[in-house]
């Protein structure tokens, strides 16, 4: 799934992607007789804040670098993948692309990426995690430089929290996933006993669902893509990998404890349910705290949390955003240059900053904007460590997985259609049979 938090995009941003590849981007711009060499950016970059520090940090390089100038292209994350496959297939794509860790694999495998090994500065691959370069790479290459993250954290009610007298977890201590079930319970209540529940411990918004059950499968030990003895990949759904979402489905058909109504939401469409008090915590993506921070009503006390663990700390998948470089670029190194740039600890605080997301950079990461109690950002910081490759990276045929089974088969589990034997089969059996078509 390509972020899918970021639901609301201007309308313009896909009529300027689509212009500017039909306009012919990339190597395909002849350099200009000076010896002037020009590289088209793929930004996607949405939010105002956001767009302005690209266009800032484009400026200041440009400004710097007379002999080698950038020029800003604005995209749009919802249909990326198909004006990039297009512009890929014509001969036309941008130099320097922005997109996520899922859509490279793919990309990398069609030939369409330049293998960046050969070109990243030591100082950039030593400043970010090899967990995390481990998300951008296919076989023994390097397709894309991380640099923003997002953890999934809980966006909790502190009212109520209190109310319930429940322990507060916190990234050294979380709370289990059985802990977390029983907090779901005391935070669950009818205040006018007239039978129905006005209170509920969680809002599940699962509109989306795939992402993160297959990530979440990590903070129980799982996996659910894996390699056989052959060093093919093959999906297994066992308890590990079940345990998250059979809670899931006992808070919402056994427990009552989440609504049923919120399994067809997104995430921002519970929050005016939040705001009411009538969902207690929301597990999202970090970045909706701008939400959180801009929509609530005033005196509205919240607070954000480490997501639960099983495993003694949290642990959970992730597929960051990522910047690559066209095969079909005739500038190779000079597009690594400016993704250095962008990369440099300073830089990445300010793009961080404007997607409310965290940098990938250590040295970034320490930056005291990062390390306030406000916001939550410490505990993001704090959560970030525990990230990992998401399972699903590096997997031909996930986005046929995605959409063809598992997106529908944990709808209809969810929301009760059938239980975890029946899921096991959808996702693990008729999941291989797809996953084997891209192997042969």
């Amino acid at each position: 799934m390509r972020i899918p938090i970021r639901t609301k995009r201007l309308s313009a941003c896909a009529a300027a992607l689509s212009l500017a590849l039909v306009a012919g981007c990339g190597g395909s711009e002849p350099d200009s007789t000076d010896g002037r060499v020009t590289l088209d950016f793929l930004s996607l970059a949405w939010q105002k804040e956001s767009v302005d520090a690209n266009k800032a940090l484009v400026k200041e390089w440009n400004a710097t670098h007379p002999d080698v100038q950038v020029k800003y292209v604005q995209g749009n994350w919802d249909n990326v993948h198909d004006q990039l496959l297009t512009s890929f297939e014509g001969g036309e794509a941008p130099d320097i692309i922005h997109n996520d860790a899922a859509d490279l694999t793919d990309f990398a495998n069609g030939g369409y990426l330049a293998d960046l090994t050969d070109y990243l500065p030591t100082s950039l691959r030593e400043d970010i995690p090899q967990s995390l370069w481990d998300t951008t790479a296919y076989q023994k290459g390097t397709f894309g430089v991380p640099f923003l993250q997002e953890p999934r954290v809980l966006i909790a009610n502190t009212t109520l929290l209190e109310q319930a007298k429940v322990r507060i977890p916190t990234v050294e201590h979380p709370w289990t996933w059985d802990e977390f079930e029983e907090v779901g319970k005391k935070l669950t209540r009818d205040k006018n006993d007239d039978g129905k529940t006005d209170q509920y411990g969680v809002a599940w918004s699962m509109k989306e669902p795939v992402t993160q059950s297959v990530n979440l499968s990590l903070s129980t030990g799982g996996e659910i893509f894996y390699k056989n003895a052959d060093g093919k990949n093959e999906i297994r759904y066992d308890s590990a990998e079940s345990a998250v979402a059979q809670m899931i489905n006992r808070q919402v058909n056994k427990d009552g404890t989440a609504p049923k109504n919120g399994l067809g939401m997104s995430g921002s469409d519970t929050l005016p349910g939040f705001f009411a008090s009538r969902y207690a915590m929301l597990p999202l993506n970090f970045s909706y705290r701008q939400q959180v921070q801009q929509q609530a009503p005033k005196g509205f006390d919240w607070t954000v949390l480490p997501l639960p663990s099983s495993e003694g700390k949290p642990i959970q998948g992730t597929a960051p955003q990522t910047l690559s470089v066209s095969e079909d670029s005739r500038h190779k190194q000079a597009a690594v240059d400016f993704i250095a740039f962008l990369g440099q600890a300073d830089h990445q605080v300010r793009l961080a900053r404007g997607d409310w997301m965290l940098p990938t950079s250590t040295a970034a990461l320490k930056d005291p904007f990062f390390n306030t109690v406000k916001y939550g950002w410490k505990t993001g910081v704090g959560v970030a460590a525990g990230l990992r490759a998401s399972p699903v990276l590096g997997v031909r045929g996930y986005p046929e997985w995605k959409d063809k089974i598992a997106t529908p088969a944990y709808q209809e589990y969810y929301n009760g259609a059938f239980g975890v034997a029946e899921l096991r089969k959808r996702l693990a059996e008729d999941g291989t049979h797809i996953l084997d078509r891209y192997q042969r």
